[in-house]
């Protein structure tokens, strides 16, 4: 069986509906095949806002709401002109969806519980469109909403699945249906039959939980790209797709920055060894990015360059932490208690000082706990300052081909010295994969070229 998923942008409206189903219809022609759908692009968005309008009281909540009703039966209109039962089940869902909101605006409150609840309806009206369609195109198809297959905690907004249940349930449903299956991707539900959601990219861990309890032959991402890509296409013009990538490689490339898929999406299938294919909708006939376990060694030292934009480091300098046990776990502690995560860490083998770089958007809460956190340590002049740069970036060379194999660094910061990069904070794993450096997102676009050039072109 394949497993294909297809994300918000592939399934925006009817002519892309239509250009999704000639793509189900063509894999279906060679193997079984089950199908993860996302929500119409922009469709979420309009959820959330609806949902915080009423929260404050106030009706306007309907304007959102009358977008999603107007957006979601003209896809109807276009793709059914002469069925009413669809027409029927989506408008018994919009009904549904707009007490729930008339509730929330009356009490003035939407838990995330509810939140959850909300957002799962973008997905389930998209899903049973889709499925209708492929019906009406003479395709047997059958409806599926995960909220009685995938079972998580109740942590609303950003559930963990109980990935055994949840596979046993999976596999009984799979093995009922004669034809092509269409899950709601992104939504679960606690065994209490709560709905939940699955966080960021929530579609993409729906597949891959699918394909690794029906151990699918592969799991196909479907999105708007032709693959992984070596670097980022904006800055680097020389970019090229990746045919083939090693499982670690693509989570340290999805990590930092490289977007096609996030890095938590693929656990479940690289656990049953399940190949994981990035693919264009719009170019499908493109091969796309393969990610495996067996896949085979680069000729490049490196695999690809990836950035994190937006980010600041946060520099914490002393005498006192020379030799002095427990100041980073005491740092690291402040930090997590105040929700600040930390992207990357340098220390110098001196102890003089710790380097920390997290999300922009975070630096003031992340400067306001450590300044209250380490009070006394300041005061005791144990630890002299505490130095913020804002506007950064983190550059990242990745590639197994790395490890073992002297000169790379070498390599790397002679090309950004003759390209007149100034370097902030260096981090590198023992793992040998990846090479991690901080600039000024002022030069970003010269360093990505400049590395890309070194190693790739």
């Amino acid at each position: 069986m394949i497993i294909m998923k297809f994300g918000g942008s592939s399934v925006a409206d009817a002519q892309k509906i239509r250009h999704v189903a000639s793509i189900i219809e063509r894999a279906g022609k060679t193997a079984r095949v089950g199908v993860v759908c996302s929500a119409m692009k922009g469709i979420t968005d309009l959820l959330i806002e609806a949902a915080t309008i009423a929260e404050s009281g106030d009706a306007q909540y309907t304007v959102p709401l009358g977008t999603i009703r107007e957006r979601t039966l003209a896809v109807i209109d276009d793709l059914f002109p002469d069925n009413s039962t669809i027409h029927t089940r989506i408008e018994k869902q919009l009904s549904e969806l707009s007490d729930i909101l008339h509730g929330i605006e009356l009490v003035r409150e939407c838990s995330p519980r509810s939140m959850d609840l909300i957002m799962s309806f973008g997905e389930r009206m998209n899903n049973m469109i889709i499925a209708a369609f492929l019906n009406a195109s003479g395709h047997k198809a059958e409806y599926i909403d995960t909220r009685k297959l995938i079972v998580t905690d109740a942590q609303f907004g950003n559930a963990s699945v109980l990935l055994s249940e949840s596979y046993k349930r999976i596999r009984q449903e799979i093995a009922r249906i004669n034809g092509i299956p269409v899950i709601t991707g992104f939504i679960a539900a606690t065994e209490q039959g709560y709905t939940t959601t699955l966080g960021r990219n929530g579609s993409d861990y729906t597949a891959s939980l699918v394909g690794a309890a029906l151990d699918s032959e592969r799991v196909e991402i479907w999105t708007d790209v032709d693959g992984v890509l070596s670097a980022d296409p904006r800055y680097v013009p020389n970019a090229f797709v990746l045919p083939e990538i090693s499982i670690e490689d693509a989570m340290e490339l999805s990590y930092f920055g490289a977007e096609v898929i996030h890095p938590y999406t693929m656990l479940p299938a690289v656990d049953r060894d399940i190949d994981i294919y990035i693919k264009n909708t719009l170019a499908p006939e493109v091969p796309g990015t393969r990610i495996s376990r067996k896949a085979p060694a680069s000729i490049s030292p490196i695999t690809g360059v990836a950035s994190i934009e937006s980010v600041a480091l946060m520099n914490i300098e002393g005498g006192g932490m020379l030799g002095m046990p427990g100041v980073a776990s005491k740092v690291f502690r402040i930090l997590s208690e105040a929700l600040v995560n930390v992207i990357m860490i340098s220390q110098a083998s001196s102890e003089h000082s710790i380097c920390i770089v997290c999300r922009g958007k975070e630096i003031k809460k992340a400067e306001t706990a450590l300044r209250k956190g380490l009070e006394q340590e300041l005061m005791s002049k144990k630890i002299q300052r505490i130095d913020i740069q804002n506007n950064l970036e983190i550059v990242a060379i990745v590639g197994k081909n790395m490890k073992g194999q002297p000169g790379i660094s070498g390599r790397l910061f002679s090309a950004l010295g003759n390209a007149g990069v100034n370097v902030l904070a260096i981090a590198q794993g023992s793992s040998e994969r990846n090479i991690s450096f901080v600039i000024q997102s002022k030069e970003r676009e010269a360093a990505l070229r400049t590395v890309h050039a070194a190693f790739l072109e």
